[in-house]
C-alpha cells in the first residue's frame, strides 16, 4: 500500500523541505484544500463510476488527510485493486489504481472422481470463479477447498497443483492438475471395552466396514466423519436399547497408514451394568388426564431399560399434549438409579406450558409443486388452535401424495406473542415423470416389450396423466389415462380412460385372428375417511373379433350369439385403504382395494369384481415379511353367458412369475382364454443385498407365487393352482426403480409355457 502526494506547485526548496519533514513524521502531510475536479487513472476494465462511489468526498468537498486516507482504504476494501495512491495536482485529485488481475478461465486436469460443475460450484463458494478478481492466497485457499472435496471422499492422498497464466486485458486462465491416486480404505475396525456382546456383533450394527464384494456400490469402506458419527450412534442405541442405562464412548481414534492408503478406526466404550425398569411414575401437569396419558407408556416394568422405549413415551405425551394446543410442551424422563440392585426407576415429569394457535402455516421446497397442491392436504388450518394430531395428519398427507421424499414440520415461535406458533412445511420434491421398461424373454415371443410414460405431478398441479404401450405383436395395448385428484374442493378425484387393445394367439402366423378392445371410462373417486376412498364411474366398451388363422370355436360361437363386434356399459363401484408407510419401498402395513363392474346395456351383461390385499410385516430394521392376494370373479347376467374379452388373466409378471404372461388358464383350440375367475397368491422375504448393508434403495427377496384362472362353469379348486419359487432383486437405481426375478415352477402341467427370467425397469426424468 502506498501513500503518495505530489503537490506540483511547490518549488524544489519547499519539496525539500517536506522531505525533511517526513524523515521525522510517519505520513505525508497536505494541508486541506477544496477539490476543484477528481480524476481517476489505470483503470482497464472497472467503471469508473465503481470508484466515485467508494470515495467519501466529491467535487467541491473540502479535501483532508483524514478523508484521502479513508478513501484509500474504502477502494482496498472493494478488493478489486492491488494498490491505490492519492496525488494531488493544484487542486485536482488524482487517483491512481492498479487493478488485480481478473479470472478469466478455470480448468481441472486429471478430474475423475467429480463432475468439473460440482468443483466450480465449491471453489465460487470461496471466492474463485471466473471473472472475479485474482490474487495468490484466493488461489491457495481454492487449492485447499479442492483437497477438502476430495477428503469428502476418502482421497487422502490428492495432490493439487495451480498454475496461473497471464493473458492479455489483465486477466490470467488458472488450471488445477490433480492428481488423484487412490482412495483411503478402512484396513480394520477395533472396538475396545465390549464384554457382552461380541465385536462381530457390534460391527454389524454399523455402516463402515472393511469392505466386501460390494463395496464397490456400497463404498462402505471408505472413511467418513459424517458416517463414522451415524455408526456411533447406532452403536450407543443398541447398548441404551438393552438395558445399558450408563453406557458411553470413551473415545475414538483414527490412524492413517504413512501412503494414506489405509485406515484404522479404534473405539473404547464403557459397557458399565445392565438396568432392570423398576417401576414408571407421572409428576408434573398433566391437565388432570393422568388416566388418559397412562395407555401411551411404553416403558414396561420389569423389563432392561430401553432407551427407545422411553424416547417413545415423550414423544407420545408430547404428542397427545399437542392435540389440546399446548405447543410447547415439556415432558422429561429422570431416571432415579439404584446401582446397588442394577434398578431405575423413571419419573415422567409433564409441564404443558402454554396454549398456542397457529397464526401462518408456511411452505418451503416446493420449487415445482403448486402451493395449493399441498395446502388443500392440510387438516391444520391457520388462525385455528394447534392440534399435534391434525397437524401430523396434514404431513402424512402430504406425504402420501407421492411427490416428496421427505416432509418435515417445524413449529416456530414468534417474538412477542406467545400464545401463536407458525408452522414451516419443509418438502424435498422427487421426480414424478417416468418412462417404464418391461420386457421378457421366451421361446415363442424372443422379447417382448412394454413400453410407458407417466407424469404423477403434471406442471406441479397434482394432476396424473400416463401414456402406456406394450409393442408385443401378440398383446398390444394403448392405454391414456389422466388423474384431478381435486376435481372439486371437497376432494373429489375425476380420472378419464381410453384404451385401444389388440390381442393375437401364439400361432406365428400374421393373419391369425385378433381381439380388439377399445373403450372410454369416468370415474370418480370420493373420500370417506383419511384413508378410504369410494370409487364410481361408467364405461363405454366396444370388442371386435377380427377373423382369421386359428380362431378358436369358442370365439365363433360368441361371434354367432352376439356378433363380431358387441358394446357394453358397465357401472364401476370401487373401495381402495392405503395404510402402508411407502409406496417406492413398503416395509410395514398394508393395501386394500375392491372394484365392481356391472354392464347395465350394450350387447352383453355380465357382473366382475376383484380383490386385492397386500400386507407388509416388519421383521426388524434389515428384514420384510410381505404377502399378496388377489382374487377375481365374473358372472354372466340376463342368461347371458359371461363374455369370452372379461377373462382374468394369470402368469408372468404381477402375477405367477416363472410362467408366460397370461398362459395360466383355460384354452380353447391351443390359446389361452383365461377365466371368469381368478386366484394369485404372493409371499415374499425381503433381505438387503448381500454386502450391501441396510441400503433400502438394493435388496434382494426369496418368493413364492400360486395361482390359477378358472372357467366361469369350473369349480375353483386348490389342487389346480400353478405355484413357483425363485429370487429376486429390486433396485432403486439412479435411472429408476429396476425389478428382476429369475423363477422356478415348483408345480407344473407338462404343456405349461415356462419363462424363468422376467424384470421390469423405470427411467426417472
Amino acid at each position: 500500500m502506498n501513500f503518495s502526494f505530489l503537490p506540483s506547485r511547490m518549488n524544489q526548496t519547499a519539496l525539500g523541505l517536506l522531505v525533511s519533514a517526513v524523515v521525522c513524521s510517519p505520513a505525508w502531510a497536505v494541508d486541506p484544500f477544496t477539490v476543484r475536479d477528481i480524476r481517476v487513472e489505470g483503470l482497464q476494465r472497472i467503471e469508473p463510476g465503481t470508484v466515485f462511489a467508494s470515495l467519501p468526498f466529491r467535487v467541491g468537498d473540502q479535501y483532508t488527510d483524514d478523508k484521502g486516507a479513508s478513501g484509500i482504504r474504502a477502494l482496498f476494501a472493494l478488493g478489486l485493486f492491488k494498490d491505490v495512491r492519492l496525488e494531488t495536482q493544484g487542486d485536482v485529485l488524482v487517483v491512481v489504481v492498479e487493478e488485480r488481475p481478473s479470472v478469466a478461465a478455470v480448468e481441472f486436469i486429471g478430474l475423475k472422481e467429480f463432475d468439473k460443475d460440482v468443483l466450480h460450484k465449491a471453489l465460487k463458494e470461496v471466492g474463485l470463479a471466473e471473472g472475479r478478481p485474482y490474487d495468490k492466497a484466493l488461489a491457495d485457499k481454492a487449492e485447499q477447498e479442492l483437497k477438502r472435496q476430495y477428503i469428502s471422499r476418502s482421497l487422502y492422498g490428492a495432490e493439487v497443483v495451480t498454475t496461473a497464466t497471464p493473458i492479455d486485458r489483465n486477466r490470467v486462465n488458472l488450471s488445477f492438475t490433480i492428481t488423484e491416486g487412490g482412495p483411503a480404505k478402512i484396513a480394520n475396525i477395533e472396538i475396545v471395552g465390549n464384554k457382552t456382546f461380541s465385536t462381530d456383533t457390534l460391527r454389524d450394527q454399523f455402516n463402515l466396514d472393511t469392505g466386501g464384494w460390494m463395496s464397490w456400490y456400497t463404498k462402505s469402506d471408505r472413511y467418513s466423519r459424517t458416517k463414522l458419527n451415524g455408526d456411533l450412534e447406532a452403536l450407543r442405541s443398541y447398548y441404551l436399547a438393552r438395558g445399558f442405562l450408563e453406557f458411553r464412548i470413551d473415545s475414538t481414534q483414527v490412524a492413517m497408514s504413512p501412503d494414506k492408503q489405509k485406515m484404522t478406526i479404534t473405539i473404547n466404550i464403557h459397557e458399565g451394568e445392565r438396568f432392570v425398569v423398576s417401576g414408571v411414575k407421572l409428576e408434573g401437569n398433566y391437565l388432570d388426564k393422568e388416566s388418559e396419558f397412562k395407555p401411551l407408556v411404553k416403558i414396561a416394568s420389569g423389563e432392561p431399560y430401553n432407551a427407545e422405549t422411553v424416547a417413545e413415551t415423550t414423544k407420545a405425551f408430547t404428542e397427545y399434549f399437542g392435540k389440546f394446543g399446548f405447543a410447547f410442551a415439556r415432558v422429561e424422563a429422570k431416571p432415579i438409579i439404584d446401582r446397588q440392585n442394577n434398578r431405575v426407576q423413571f419419573v415422567l415429569v409433564a409441564e404443558p406450558s402454554r396454549r398456542a394457535y397457529v397464526r401462518r402455516i408456511l411452505l418451503a421446497g416446493n420449487n415445482r409443486t403448486r402451493d395449493e397442491v399441498i395446502r388443500r392436504e392440510f387438516r391444520q388450518l391457520e388462525a385455528a388452535w394447534y392440534d399435534g394430531d391434525k397437524i401430523n395428519l396434514s404431513r402424512d398427507r402430504v406425504n402420501r401424495l407421492g411427490y416428496f421424499t421427505d416432509v418435515n414440520v417445524d413449529t416456530q415461535e414468534i417474538a412477542g406473542s406467545p400464545d401463536q406458533v407458525d408452522l414451516l412445511f419443509t418438502v424435498a420434491e422427487k421426480p414424478t415423470g417416468s418412462v417404464s421398461l418391461g420386457a421378457g424373454f421366451s421361446s415363442t415371443e424372443k422379447v417382448a416389450l412394454t413400453f410407458g410414460i407417466q407424469q404423477e405431478n403434471a406442471f406441479g398441479s397434482g394432476n396424473y396423466l400416463a401414456v402406456q404401450v406394450n409393442t408385443s405383436k401378440y398383446n398390444r395395448n394403448y392405454v391414456v389415462s389422466t388423474t384431478d385428484p381435486y376435481f372439486t374442493q371437497n376432494g373429489i378425484s375425476r380420472s378419464i380412460d381410453l384404451f385401444h387393445r389388440t390381442t393375437r394367439p401364439y400361432l406365428g402366423d400374421l393373419n391369425a385372428y385378433s381381439l380388439v378392445n377399445s373403450g372410454i371410462g369416468l370415474r370418480f373417486g370420493v373420500p370417506v375417511t383419511e384413508t378410504d376412498r369410494v370409487f364410481v364411474g361408467a364405461n363405454f366398451e366396444q370388442t371386435q373379433i377380427v377373423a382369421g388363422t386359428g380362431l378358436p370355436t369358442a370365439y365363433k360361437d360368441y361371434a354367432a350369439k352376439f356378433g363380431s363386434t358387441s358394446t357394453a356399459l358397465p357401472l364401476t363401484l370401487g373401495w381402495a385403504r392405503d395404510g402402508r408407510d411407502s409406496a417406492l419401498v413398503p416395509t410395514r402395513g398394508s393395501l386394500q382395494s375392491f372394484t365392481a363392474d356391472v354392464s347395465v346395456a350394450g350387447d352383453v351383461r355380465y357382473a366382475r369384481s376383484n380383490y386385492k390385499f397386500q400386507q407388509y410385516i416388519p421383521l426388524s430394521k434389515k428384514y420384510t415379511f410381505a404377502f399378496n392376494t388377489d382374487l377375481g370373479w365374473g358372472q354372466g347376467l340376463k342368461g347371458q353367458e359371461y363374455p369370452l374379452f372379461k377373462n382374468f388373466y394369470v402368469g408372468g409378471l404381477g402375477s405367477v412369475r416363472g410362467f408366460e404372461q397370461s398362459t395360466l388358464g383355460p384354452k380353447s383350440d391351443g390359446v389361452y382364454l383365461g377365466g371368469a375367475k381368478k386366484m394369485v397368491f404372493n409371499a415374499e422375504f425381503i433381505t438387503p443385498f448381500p454386502g450391501a448393508g441396510n441400503d433400502k434403495t438394493l435388496r434382494m427377496f426369496g418368493f413364492m407365487d400360486a395361482g390359477y384362472a378358472f372357467k366361469d362353469t369350473e369349480n375353483v379348486s386348490f389342487s389346480a393352482l400353478r405355484a413357483s419359487a425363485g429370487i429376486g432383486l429390486s433396485w432403486i437405481s439412479p435411472m429408476g426403480p429396476l425389478r428382476f426375478s429369475y423363477a422356478v415352477p415348483v408345480r407344473q402341467q407338462t404343456d405349461d409355457r415356462i419363462q424363468k427370467l422376467q424384470f421390469q425397469i423405470g427411467t426417472s426424468f
